[in-house]
């Protein structure tokens, strides 16, 4: 039996009305039940998870470690759902009120959007994070994950679905499509009618695929290629540390580094240095020709295609600048919006690093791995925005709200 994407429709718009009227107590109580779900679940979640782990013999090394689910990655996925239910719900929140000059109060609160679509690629986590998100913002959910990953989200919705109807609520409030052929993606980027906003999380590709086919409200998200920039007055131990692990740490990740920009007048100490910092991590560095003289054999040329590559894996395109004004308008040249990085003891060039670059999210004397909803307070995220309407940086609850104007009169006329 074909999979009818429209009745999916139908029952997350009944079950997001449903769910917006749920108090703050019941969504965090549902939330809790969902982690310890997950944990009394695991052995049956790493099951499904080695189906598909067996049939991703062609992926990355780095691929396979996202869609890998182990013990403690299924206690972290269950501890983000709990801090999602300790976090303040938006749901009602006043953003401002006034009487204007009729007499009327006005007021702008905060409401669910309704019904979220998420298109996203073999990142198991992502269909949790994204559940408890919605569901704690009121919002219904359909969820089209990747191929790579469908047995484990499969079993992961189950597991959530199973808790909803346990506390009286419809299991379509969390709805995953189990068919991942590209005519049903298509399809589910023009649910209008259904969907209120779709948010694609994954490669480049994947999210231009979406913002070019769909026909619904789109938030672009997450394609990463994030530079750190090591400025003339930087510490040049810190930078090394900020370096190896903004590209090292986990390398198949948005907020991964791609590019490292280096000063010139720091360039012929600090780039052998971090090479062999990197070379612990067999990383590839890709230069431009000063970048090449200085390490000899360590690095590549580089090609005009390296500075727009989010690279995913081990592999660091290198540029030798002259100024902190080069190095800002190759940063905005070819990065994505996502996350920059600056390392300097120079208050001024901070500022104006922060004030010039064009990102979602921008560091002085941080690595960029730090852009994630769980680490500014968001307990998860349901993606990073790097677009600028109608949110931008980590996505948490908040971004999963719109506002409704509540006016009330004593029989006023116009």
């Amino acid at each position: 039996m074909a999979l009818d994407l429209e009745k999916m429709g139908i029952a997350a718009r009944e079950a997001a009305f449903k769910l917006a009227q749920l108090s703050t107590e019941q969504k965090n109580e549902i939330l809790k039940a969902m982690a310890q779900a997950l944990v009394d679940n695991t052995a049956a979640i790493i099951a499904a998870n080695q189906v598909d782990l067996e049939k991703a013999t062609e992926m990355k090394s780095s691929f396979v470690d996202r869609l890998t689910l182990d013990e403690a990655r299924i206690k972290d996925i269950a501890e983000g759902l709990r801090q999602v239910a300790a976090l303040p719900d938006p749901i009602g929140n006043v953003d401002k009120g006034w009487i204007n000059q009729d007499g009327l109060q006005i007021v702008q609160r905060r409401v669910p959007l309704g019904v979220v679509g998420m298109i996203y690629e073999a990142r198991p986590n992502v269909t949790v994070d994204a559940a408890g998100l919605c569901f704690k913002s009121g919002n219904a959910v359909i969820l089209r994950g990747g191929k790579e990953a469908l047995a484990t989200n499969i079993k992961l919705a189950e597991v959530l679905q199973q808790v909803l109807v346990e506390n009286g609520i419809a299991k379509e409030a969390i709805q995953i499509i189990t068919e991942t052929s590209h005519q049903v993606a298509e399809k589910f980027m023009q649910l209008n009618g259904y969907l209120d906003v779709l948010i694609p999380r994954g490669s480049a590709r994947l999210i231009q695929t979406v913002i070019q086919k769909a026909t619904v409200p789109v938030i672009e998200t997450g394609a990463g290629n994030c530079h750190v920039y090591v400025d003339s007055q930087a510490d040049l131990a810190m930078a090394e540390k900020i370096v190896v692990n903004a590209k090292c740490q986990r390398p198949s990740v948005c907020n991964a580094a791609e590019t490292l920009v280096v000063h010139a007048d720091v360039a012929e100490e600090f780039l052998p240095q971090v090479a062999k910092a990197l070379a612990k991590y067999n990383v590839e560095l890709r230069g431009d020709a000063r970048t090449c003289e200085i390490l000899g054999d360590a690095a590549v040329p580089a090609t005009e295609r390296d500075w727009d590559t989010e690279y995913n894996d081990y592999i660091l395109a290198v540029k030798v600048v002259d100024t902190l004004t080069e190095a800002i308008v190759h940063i905005n040249t070819h990065n994505t919006k996502h996350s920059e990085a600056i390392v300097t003891d120079s208050y001024a060039n901070g500022q104006r690093f922060v004030n010039e670059v064009d990102a979602s999210s921008v560091y002085i004397n941080a690595s960029t791995r730090f852009t994630d909803g769980f680490v500014f307070g968001f307990g998860a995220e349901i993606g990073i925005s790097t677009q600028k309407l109608h949110a931008r940086g980590p996505m948490g609850l908040e971004a999963l709200t719109t506002t409704k104007y509540v006016i009330s009169g004593q029989g006023q006329i116009r």
